[in-house]
Formats: C-alpha cells, structure tokens, sequence
C-alpha cells in the first residue's frame, strides 16, 4: 500500500464514538452537516469584504479530508461549474470524511474576468505565500494554511487561458508515483507528467505532503460541456478511490487514459492569418501541416509542421497571430493505426457522462 492509501486507511479505520466536529475558518462544522465558511482575506477599497469561501461537505462517518479548487487563476471558470455540479451529486449523500469545495479562489480575479490578482501577480506563482506579503502572497498563504494543510489530497481545477483551448488532462509530479493510481482514476484522456514550478500550488502541496492532482481542460472565461462532465465524473471517482462514496457513485472510464512525460508548443513562422486543420484531441504524425499562415493579401502561406508525432491537448483559438504565437500544445505519443479510435472512444464515453444536475436537464 502506498503513502497515500495509508493515510485513507488510516482515516476510515479511526476508532472514534462519533466523527469530530471539523475546524475552520474559526468555524465548527458538526457531523453529518454542510456549512458555508466564509475566511475573511481583505477590504476593498470601498469597504467591501472579500472572503476565502468554502462549502465544507463534513461526513458522519470518518474518513479523508480531500480539498476541490477552482479558479485560482480568476479567469478559468470551468472548475467553479464542476464544483458546483459535485456539490449536488447525490453521491454525496452517507460519504465518509470531509470535503472542502472552494469553488472560487481568487474572488478578485474572478469578478474582474481577468487570470491576476489586483496587484497584477499570478496566485499560482505565489506559494506558499505569507501572512505579511503582498496581497497575492496573503491569499497564498490564507489558502494553504486553512486548507491544503487541512487536507489529505487536492485535485485543483484549471483550464487554458482565454483565447486557447485544453483538452480534459490531468498534470502530475514527474518523481510521484504513488499519485498516479488517482490520476488514472481520474478519467480524463490524458494523464501529462510535469515538473514542479516554482511557487506553485502543487509545488506547496508536495511541501506539506498533500498530493494534489493538477486538471486542465476548456478555454478561460468560457464553460465547454465535455470539459465540465469529465471534470464532475472525474472528481466523484477520485472520491470512490479514496473511499469517501460508494462504488454505485459513477461509472469506471471504458478506455484507460494516455500517458504522456513531455510535450512542445507549435509556433507560428510569421504573423497573419492563423487557419487551423487540426483540433485538440487529434493526433499528428512528424511533418503533418497542422495549420497554416496566411498574409491578409493571400499573397503567401507560411505552413506550421508537425515536429513530432503526438495528441494535441491544447490549442489558439484566435485567427490573428503574431510571430512566435503558441498555436498547438502538442504531447509526445508514438502514434499507431488505433490510436484515434482509442481516443474517440475516450470522447464518446465523456460526452455520454450523465450532467449530475437535475436542473441541466431540458
């Protein structure tokens, strides 16, 4: 068993009279009970309060304390829909242990649609931040020790920044192993092992041996379906892995993830006129034209080719581009003839995923 199915065992196996009452935010939590938490961060500078808001989902019975985040980059707000699709899943009805669901972590990013802080600094840049520094650097800070902290294992919710678009991934650490067993049973269609980046959230969650998964899927300020679903069904399966739901929650992927330890952007050549012929989720073979530069006139192409085979798992959406733009987010992945039917398959099974919300249903 590894470290981190120690830590569940652990937590389900407690020999307790009752489940404790959980702690945050200054705040008790009873048994058997949800509560919004509100953890004050700071004032406008009208005067309005500002808050670290948290949904605590808190089992009668005991179990692991798993931690669910969106929108720490303010803009990615695809995360803030699925956490609020898991929070009426009827899944979590009887679940052992405690979940915490912030489903906005950057309010002030949030509300102004942008990715930055006011003070024009990336959060997930910023950890594990301090209570002294600067706003970014608070938040930081707040989140980790009222948290991350209090957890046994995050998933944290992102997608592409505007104006590009993520196929549904999942990011782990490139030197933990013991995390990829939740990874894949995550379900999204890739899993991309990453190097740590400085100041990030994962980079703190290693830190405070936390694991956390890492998932990247839609484009910034704008829902995508397939995106959100894969998300819902993904977090709900982490939590059957886990032990917190039972095993009738929701259903296995029917097609294992790939597995990807590296991947390159395409470039475009020249600025113009950017026409595209692949999209993400399909795949390339070394020298394919993926796409092409155009100048206003028709004058000239500039072709953008394939470097090497491999998934697209990112991409532009804007027609307009400069020299040196990001056009394709490419993972390396030996190519084969079943390769795309294995991956429209994966697509299938994610847009087949029930909405998990009553109120989506038309």
């Amino acid at each position: 068993m590894n470290e981190i199915g120690k830590k569940v065992s652990k937590a389900k196996s407690a020999k307790v009279a009752r489940t404790p009452d959980f702690e945050i935010g200054g705040k008790t939590v009873p048994a058997g009970t949800r509560q919004i938490v509100d953890i004050p961060i700071s004032l406008l500078s009208n005067h309005t309060p500002v808050n670290l808001t948290v949904n605590v989902v808190h089992g009668k019975r005991p179990g692991p304390v798993l931690f669910v985040s969106g929108a720490v980059h303010g803009d990615e707000i695809v995360g803030v829909e699925v956490i609020r699709r898991v929070l009426k899943s009827p899944a979590l009805r009887g679940m052992h242990g405690t979940l915490l669901a912030v489903p906005v972590v950057n309010a002030f990013g949030f509300l102004n649609h942008t990715r930055y802080l006011p003070d024009r600094r990336d959060l997930n840049r910023c950890f594990p931040g301090h209570s002294a520094g600067s706003l970014a650097a608070q938040l930081a800070h707040l989140f980790l020790t009222e948290i991350v902290e209090k957890s046994d294992f995050g998933i944290d919710l992102h997608s592409a920044a505007v104006n590009r678009v993520n196929l549904p991934q999942i990011r782990v650490n490139d030197d933990d192993h013991d995390i990829m067993e939740y990874a894949e049973a995550f379900g999204a269609p890739i899993i991309l092992t990453s190097p740590l980046r400085e100041g990030s959230l994962r980079q703190a969650g290693k830190e405070a041996e936390v694991p956390i998964l890492l998932y990247e899927a839609g484009e910034g300020l704008r829902f995508d379906e397939m995106s959100i679903r894969a998300g819902v069904s993904g977090v709900l399966r982490v939590m059957r892995k886990l032990g917190m739901t039972s095993g009738r929650s929701i259903r296995d992927p029917k097609v294992p993830p790939f597995k990807s330890s590296s991947s390159h952007w395409l470039r475009a050549p020249v600025g113009g006129i950017l026409r595209t012929f692949k999209i993400a989720g399909e795949f390339v073979n070394e020298g394919d034209v993926v796409a092409a530069v155009s100048d206003p006139f028709g004058l000239r192409d500039a072709e953008v080719v394939a470097k090497h085979a491999g998934l697209i798992i990112g991409r532009t959406n804007l027609p307009i581009v400069n020299q040196g733009d990001a056009l394709f987010h490419v993972a390396a992945i030996k190519r084969s003839s079943e390769l795309q039917e294995r991956m429209d398959a994966i697509e299938t099974h994610l847009q087949s995923d029930p909405l998990l919300d009553e109120d989506e249903i038309i």
